[in-house]
């Protein structure tokens, strides 16, 4: 493994540290329901996130299994950790989208029900109805 190859790796595994730590704490804003505070949101983080994507697929798979052992296993476990934490950060978002589309779809079905017109009672029973072909009987 060259020089070059090791300081990808290592400044791939500074990204995901950064990501990491910005996944963990937009988790725990979700689970507590400030989901306006997310850190994931701020640009230096979306910049950052493009940046580990580009790098992580430069990366070949060649150089990752020629690495020192100790750094490929803090590449592995960084991944892992990355990738369960954007799981639940993906599952989290998830039901809270669900929750706020249910709550408008509720809110605009009620608005809806009390705008709708109030048809009155209109007592059109078997009795009218029997007397509508007799009529147009009589008639012709």
């Amino acid at each position: 493994m060259t020089a070059l190859e090791e300081q990808r790796i290592e400044r791939l595994l500074s990204m995901s540290q950064r990501l990491i730590a910005a996944l963990e704490a937009d988790v725990t804003l979700l689970k507590s329901g400030k989901a306006r505070a997310l850190h994931t949101t701020d640009p230096e983080i979306v910049r950052l996130s493009a940046l580990y994507g580009r790098e992580a697929a430069a990366l070949q798979a060649q150089a990752a299994k020629s690495v020192r052992p100790e750094l490929a296993k803090k590449l592995t476990e960084a991944t892992a950790r990355f990738r369960s934490l954007l799981e639940t950060q993906i599952r989290l978002l998830t039901r809270m989208r669900n929750a706020s589309e249910g709550l408008i779809r509720a809110v605009a079905e009620e608005m809806e029900r009390r705008r709708a017109p109030v048809t009155p009672y209109r007592g059109t029973g078997g009795a009218a109805l029997a007397a509508k072909p007799i009529l147009i009987n009589s008639v012709a």
